[in-house]
């Protein structure tokens, strides 16, 4: 898996590529970004009153990973086969898990544009599918990792305390966008910006339809400075990713004085750099919401 390292894309190119995997008959997609390696089942120790879907610890090199089973997860039929099951470690929100699936297939190179919202027809708003992707006449539905682990662990998420502690704040009439996909996170995000003083917030569930609301203004002969003080935006996103939002706003010379913050599970030290290349004023790793609220202060017009 680390081979594929090699051929991750270049900031800000609205594209992105998915390992693809599959539990039971359905097929799924992690972004590659998140996968640090794919190996085979190793021996997992139980632990006494563990969530439901957790089904023990692993060691591995030296580590020790909790093991998460994403059949139980998402309610579908244990496998078939399981002498030829597969772990796929990851690392997000400065943690890493090992998710335990049935097999995992090949890597797609595709664009953001490609994946489509999931209608609420035939999902609920708890839902942890964030993405479907059309690929050689089958679909792949693209999982909220962040959701599975944050039911598991609430504390994980993001968390209005960690504004609390900030201490008592003055309300601000600076005006925020936000570009985020998730309906919980911007719930959340909602909830934790007011609690630190922020009241108008305006939020978008893609970085394209972020990019067409700030495009309007300068369009309408508005200064941005006047309108929209600082954006927010998740990297991972339906239609137009963080990066390609970033780079967009910073290359549109109406928009470019624009404070960007990057507020992503996919921030670390060894991913910083593609923010740092689209010209992302900041980056905080979810769920660090009292840094992001620091970073606001800092960088808002």
């Amino acid at each position: 898996m680390d081979q594929t390292k090699g051929i991750l894309l270049e900031s800000g190119t609205n594209e992105l590529e998915i390992v693809e995997f599959s539990v039971g008959k359905n097929k799924f997609g992690i972004n590659v970004i998140k996968v640090k390696e794919i190996i085979n089942p190793a021996p997992i120790i139980p632990i006494p009153h563990a969530h439901q879907n957790v089904e023990g610890i692993i060691e591995l090199r030296g580590e020790v990973l909790p093991v998460v089973n994403v059949e139980k997860a998402l309610g579908l039929p244990a496998s078939d086969h399981p002498e030829t099951d597969k772990f796929i470690v990851t690392e997000f929100n400065k943690q890493k898990i090992v998710f335990h699936v049935h097999n995992v297939t090949q890597i797609h190179r595709i664009s953001w544009n490609q994946i489509e919202k999931p209608s609420d027809m035939y999902q609920g708003s708890n839902s942890p599918i964030i993405g479907v992707i059309k690929l050689n006449g089958e679909m792949v539905l693209l999982l909220d990792f962040e959701k599975i682990v944050t039911e598991i662990n609430p504390e994980s998420g993001i968390n209005i305390q960690r504004v609390q502690k900030l201490g008592k704040r003055e309300r601000s009439d600076k005006k925020l966008i936000v570009a985020e996909d998730s309906p919980l996170l911007r719930n959340l995000l909602h909830d934790t910006l007011k609690e630190a003083g922020f009241d108008q917030v305006e939020f978008f569930e893609n970085g394209q339809d972020a990019l067409r609301y700030l495009e309007s203004l300068t369009a309408a002969g508005k200064k941005i400075e006047d309108e929209v003080q600082l954006v927010i935006t998740d990297i991972e996103m339906p239609q137009m990713d963080g990066h390609h939002l970033t780079r967009r706003i910073k290359e549109d010379s109406k928009l470019s004085k624009l404070p960007v913050v990057i507020f992503s599970s996919l921030i670390t030290d060894d991913l910083r750099h593609k923010g740092q290349m689209v010209g992302a004023d900041a980056q905080v790793s979810k769920p660090e919401i009292a840094e992001l609220v620091l970073l606001i202060d800092k960088h808002a017009l």
